[in-house]
């Protein structure tokens, strides 16, 4: 199973503070579908991938991006198939754009995102 591209979104309390501090570790604005004005940005230093968004996420995500042609309703009967259980499912009667969500056994939130 292909789970596509990871990125971490972190949610931030001021996404101007937390840009500047990441832009001092070396992490430069790659994504110019958000912005500082739309509450989120994506950043990237050599390989790590960023996501920033302040106040969309009570808590930080393990995100994925499914490439095409991984369709993320494919995705989710894998895992149902593994016995996971998923916090919100996609609609597997609709094609395109959807998302599904699960928690690890730690508490942390992970989203495939497929927005091709």
């Amino acid at each position: 199973m292909d789970l596509g591209k990871f990125y971490m979104a972190l949610a931030v309390k001021d996404i101007k503070k937390s840009l500047a501090f990441y832009e001092k570790l070396g992490f430069k604005a790659i994504d110019g579908e958000g912005g500082i004005d739309q509450k989120w940005l994506m950043i990237k230093h050599h390989e790590v991938k960023l996501g920033l968004f302040e106040g969309m996420f009570e808590d930080n995500v393990l995100t994925f991006n499914p490439q095409a042609p991984t369709e993320v309703r494919d995705i989710q009967k894998a895992l149902k198939q593994n016995g996971l259980q998923l916090v919100k499912e996609a609609d597997e009667s609709t094609t395109g754009p959807e998302h599904i969500t699960l928690i690890d056994p730690d508490g942390n939130p992970i989203l495939i995102d497929q927005h091709y």
